[in-house]
């Protein structure tokens, strides 16, 4: 196992490091920076720049259009992405969905599919989850029924995370009642303008509604939409996971946002408190030793062994640390942090009152929004579960 980065690869972060530095827009970048709301205007204007460059698929082979990059290049890309600034790619088209059409759509759905992904045109979300049907997914409802040359869908989804901004969405839906459940799903890509879908926002603790609930009521969709054969979702289901499990430990926005505890931690007179300090050490331990876990999968990956199978370890662990950033946050900057007035943030106050920095507006949005990382993706409980029975035996 060797951790430590070549020259060529050196090399390879100098390059993507100025190229960021020049493409970046100053003003998303400093959004970024101070945890302050991106419109989806923002988040598709840096897709845009990436897909120009032909870096937002930046894991795709070169047979598909990416840069053909290796593990520990796509690595140093997400890191120096996020070091400078950067929105963090909205995973569920380049990240999630593409692979899968990858893998094991047909020619026509690649051709049809993939450009719209990589160019960061079409905006795509995830329907997996169902009320009941989030850590037990195998459980899902929602049925898609074959009439001829169609499906007709009926049922829901929930914390469809920026469903609002859906163009398509990737579902997991029932279309066999024998069996077990994950022998009677399969996987459909639906247009979100079908009729008879619609979408309704969930308002969430920090007053944002990043997650929705999506309704489908006899919605037509086309049987050419079909990913691989149907009831066999359950197998594209898993492919995708393991590659949200693992960007999911988000090892480099914790590097960002440690260094910015730490300047809160001077600005607010608390980093001469051995007590907080102490706190901050032992986060970054943690922050480390993360980075350390991931290191050895792209060790392992780039030597070609098989890939470690830590998954479920490192969304345990990248989840926790985001939490306990966002509540260090928090204390450092005390009364300071309290929740801001959604409306006076909108009108351009910033938490400019004396005695108080800039940044700590958005501190107790952050904290509120960060309870759900150990709930999403699987939660932390079920995923102590996998964990012992993959890893530990």
């Amino acid at each position: 196992m060797d951790l430590a980065f070549t020259p060529e690869e050196q090399a390879f972060r100098e390059e993507i490091r100025s190229w960021v530095k020049a493409n970046l827009p100053a003003d998303i970048a400093k959004k970024v920076h101070n945890a302050l709301r991106l419109s989806r205007d923002d988040m598709q204007r840096w897709a845009k720049i990436l897909g120009k460059k032909g870096w937002l698929g930046h894991g795709w082979p070169k047979e598909f259009g990416g840069p053909g990059w290796n593990a520990v290049q796509k690595h140093l890309f997400e890191e120096e992405c996020a070091l400078a600034g950067a929105p963090r790619v909205v995973p569920f088209g380049p990240v999630m969905v593409a692979p899968v059409i990858m893998a094991f759509g047909n020619k026509e759905q690649q051709e049809r599919f993939l450009p719209g992904i990589a160019s960061g045109e079409v905006w795509w979300s995830q329907g997996y989850s169902e009320p009941g049907s989030g850590s037990d997914l195998a459980s899902l409802k929602c049925k898609a029924e074959r009439q001829g040359d169609h499906y007709i869908v009926n049922g829901q989804k929930t914390w469809t995370t920026l469903g609002q901004y859906g163009e398509w969405i990737f579902c997991l839906v029932r279309t066999s009642s024998e069996g077990k459940p994950q022998t009677g799903i399969s996987f459909l890509l639906i247009d979100m303008s079908s009729p008879g879908v619609s979408v309704r926002p969930i308002k969430l603790l920090d007053g944002e509604c990043e997650v929705n609930e999506v309704w489908f009521d006899n919605v037509k969709v086309p049987a050419e939409n079909l990913i691989g054969e149907e009831n066999k979702g359950w197998t594209y289901a898993k492919h995708l996971l393991s590659h949200e499990r693992t960007n999911i430990a988000d090892v480099n926005r914790a590097k960002r946002e440690l260094e910015r505890l730490k300047r809160i931690a001077k600005a607010e007179g608390v980093w001469d408190d051995i007590r907080f300090r102490d706190q901050i050490a032992l986060l970054e331990v943690d922050v480390v030793a993360l980075e350390m876990l991931v290191l050895r999968v792209l060790s392992a990956e780039k030597s070609g062994k098989n890939s470690l199978d830590i998954a479920g370890l490192l969304k345990i662990r990248g989840s926790e640390i985001q939490q306990r950033y966002s509540e260090l946050m928090m204390l450092a900057a005390g009364p300071y942090s309290l929740p801001f007035i959604e409306e006076a943030m909108e009108a351009g106050w910033q938490g400019d009152f004396p005695g108080g920095e800039v940044a700590n507006a958005p501190l107790a949005s952050t904290y509120f929004n960060m309870r759900k990382t150990t709930i999403y993706g699987g939660s932390n409980e079920v995923q102590r579960n996998i964990v012992a029975q993959t890893v530990l035996g």
